[in-house]
């Protein structure tokens, strides 16, 4: 269906006003920044800023919408005769491979995450989203598998392939940081995803199989 333009007005003042906001946030930090500032700044009602972003944390964070429920995406993508943990590295060896951007895996994106090492309700907000992630992908599980309701297997097997998610966001970030190049880090976390494969139990990597 056809945008209507009411529909792409709300949505373009909803990305104007998160653009700004993101540009205050990275010049002047997240906790000195105030939403009257981001309202200002943006030439709209403080109102109007919270219809769209409730707390401040959803300005900044104003895109994990669509990655809370990537993983669980991924498994429910996944192709025949292909574990829900093999589908997962697959597409996680593809982004990196391609230098993603949704990696991180781009010019800029240590400012990005020095803000979020420099504030603690951004770094809570993370693992907030991180959970939701995991419980995300375990209902994918449950559902996928029929597992039933007690059954502790699809919350285990969910925690192990977050956890495969997260050490290599975590390492992204902390080389990102060291102002490495895009490129460079790409290759080395090519490889850190193999040996985290290694780690990983056959029950794991032989879960959910598609048939």
């Amino acid at each position: 269906m056809a945008e209507g333009l009411r529909e792409r007005k709300k949505r373009e003042t909803r990305q104007r006003i998160s653009d700004i906001a993101t540009g205050l946030f990275l010049e002047h930090g997240f906790v000195t920044v105030t939403m009257a500032e981001v309202a200002e700044a943006a030439d709209v009602s403080v109102n109007t800023v919270y219809n769209y972003f409730p707390a401040k944390e959803d300005l900044f964070f104003d895109r994990s919408e669509g990655v809370v429920d990537q993983l669980a995406r991924w498994v429910r993508g996944r192709d025949a005769g292909e574990s829900a943990a093999h589908a997962v590295l697959r597409e996680l060896r593809a982004d990196i491979e391609a230098v993603s951007p949704r990696m991180g895996l781009m010019e800029g994106y240590d400012r990005f995450m020095r803000v979020i090492h420099d504030s603690p309700p951004l770094r809570s907000r993370l693992w907030s989203l991180q959970q939701e992630i995991q419980d995300n992908l375990e209902a994918a599980l449950r559902e996928e598998t029929g597992a039933a309701p007690d059954d502790p297997l699809p919350g285990l097997v969910a925690g192990q392939i977050c956890w495969i998610h997260s050490t290599v966001f975590v390492t992204i970030g902390r080389e990102m940081m060291k102002g490495r190049a895009p490129a460079e880090v790409s290759r080395e976390v090519l490889g850190l995803v193999d040996d985290v494969e290694e780690l990983l139990s056959d029950k794991v990597l032989g879960y959910a199989v598609r048939g």
